[in-house]
């Protein structure tokens, strides 16, 4: 299992915390998601065949997209 934690900087609402919680779940191999308003970070717990590309482009997808750098 891997562990990454992404920077959403849109996270505003617990609406959004349920949508990414939602679609993420959502993807095989994700075991994982939990995304917390208050920081505006996810944490997600994935394996085989969830990759962190495949999950990078389904949060912009539903436009939350990761705040790089």
């Amino acid at each position: 299992m891997t562990e990454v934690t992404y920077q959403i900087p849109n996270i505003s609402c617990g609406h959004c915390v349920n949508t990414i919680e939602m679609e993420l779940n959502l993807l095989e191999g994700v075991e994982e998601a939990e995304a917390d308003q208050d920081s505006r970070k996810v944490r997600i717990i994935f394996g085989e065949p969830a990759t962190e590309s495949g999950i990078q482009e389904m949060l912009a997808e539903i436009n939350y997209p990761v705040q790089h750098g």
